[in-house]
């Protein structure tokens, strides 16, 4: 069935959006003539266009979900009528608007109930709506609770002036700013992930990596295929944990949809992550290159700020003991933080080994200073820690901006990964 004919299929208001849906057949033919002229009155009174922004046309069809719940259906009939003009592109609207139009000839008996053979030829399409439909309320429902972060955001530096976070389970990101008081959230948005899920492994496998990740460019959009709509922000998968457990692949970017979508289904990608393109301009438009962390969690942990607080402690006193422990000049001292396997550009531990040597001779005894300190956990099979620095010799006005990755073992943190990235 062509996406074009989706606004007239049936669908069960009342499984999506709760008690007290969509009137009854009989109820809305007594007043169809009503609804009508609301309808001309209420477009007649709208702008002709209007700027799009983030968020806002989602909040539109939540609009007309929310109308649908409190049985005023020509309300949500002129809502609805409204959204899809302005965005014939969003299927699910057109999707709630047949809903709202079915509803004046008969009752929607179930989610889905369409004449049989289009439920078999768009059986897909139908079940992806459906699905879209369920995660946008359930993000409605389930909002974080106030003043919670993720609980991998331990210690974020002045220079991380946002941060994302993606919760592939509820099929949102969340963008936060990164504030004097802490992280305040600004905005969260629907999304789709890799066509066979999370947690990346191989190249071509249709999946989306989980991790901690950072935002490496912003591609024009006018290099780009229409495909990618707004434009698209690589990440840097594999990171060096990635790499560590034999994970490849390559090409995850952030990035828009085509012109004849709206969004996407939530399983729709090569493994990318997608957004509509308002929210997309909207991440564009407030993120930095390089200093922007992207957490991408099969589900994420809200937890209040000070929560994290004793592990963020815990780590800085391992942290500058490894700090100590260079400025000491007891090279086999520094070396006890490292693991055996340590790989950092293709370089062994032995073959790191004089890179340190030569760090501690240019330091000439003088303290080291560590500026900007940030540091995010990530916990799965293994606990690990992704640590970012500027590290400066006594006297210097500045150095060089240092990524380390550390993994617990046992009771110990060691370092399997350091490079300058700055």
């Amino acid at each position: 069935m062509k996406r074009a004919s989706l606004g007239l299929w049936c669908v069960a208001c009342v499984c999506l959006y709760g008690a007290g849906s969509v009137a009854g057949a009989a109820d809305e033919r007594s007043s169809a003539r009503a609804a009508k002229a609301a309808r001309q009155a209420a477009l007649q009174r709208a702008p002709m266009r209007r700027v799009v922004r983030d968020g806002d046309t989602e909040a539109r069809l939540i609009e007309v979900y929310r109308l649908i719940g409190q049985a005023r259906g020509r309300e949500a009939m002129v809502r609805a009528e409204a959204l899809v003009k302005d965005h014939p592109n969003f299927q699910l609207a057109q999707l709630v608007y047949g809903d709202l139009l079915a509803s004046q000839a008969r009752p929607v008996r179930a989610v889905g109930d369409v004449p049989d053979a289009a439920a078999r030829s768009g059986g897909q399409m139908l079940a992806e709506l459906r699905e879209e439909s369920q995660l946008r309320i359930r993000a409605l429902r389930e909002k974080p609770p106030v003043g919670a972060i993720p609980a991998q955001f331990l210690q974020l530096s002045r220079r991380n002036k946002h941060a994302i976070a993606i919760d592939a389970s509820r099929a949102r990101l969340y963008l936060f700013e990164n504030t004097p008081g802490g992280l305040k959230l600004l905005g969260d948005y629907y999304i789709s992930v890799g066509k066979s899920g999370i947690e990346k492994s191989t190249e071509g496998d249709l999946r989306t990596p989980l991790g901690i990740y950072y935002v490496t460019g912003n591609l024009d959009p006018k290099s780009l295929r229409d495909f990618y709509g707004a434009g698209a922000l690589p990440i840097n998968y594999p990171n060096p944990y990635d790499l560590r457990r034999g994970k490849t692949g390559s090409g995850i970017w952030l990035h828009g949809t085509p012109p004849a979508q709206f969004s996407r289904a939530p399983k729709a990608t090569d493994g990318c992550v997608v957004l509509a393109n308002p929210d997309l301009q909207r991440i564009i438009s407030t993120v930095e290159i390089r200093t922007t962390p992207v957490v991408i969690a099969q589900s994420l942990s809200w937890v209040a700020p000070a929560s994290v607080q004793p592990d963020s402690r815990r780590f800085a006193d391992t942290l500058q003991a490894w700090r100590g422990a260079k400025v000491s000049g007891d090279m086999t001292r520094l070396l006890s933080f490292y693991t055996p396997d340590f790989s950092s550009i293709g370089k062994t531990l032995p073959e790191w080994t004089p890179v340190l040597r030569a760090e501690m001779d240019k330091a000439k005894g003088r303290d080291i200073e560590l500026r900007e300190l940030a540091y995010l956990r990530w916990i799965d099979n293994s606990d690990t820690m992704v640590v970012t620095f500027d590290e400066v010799v006594a006297g210097a006005r500045s150095g060089p901006v240092k990524r380390q990755y550390w993994v617990r073992q046992g009771a110990n943190w060691k370092i399997f990964f350091e490079g300058v990235i700055g």
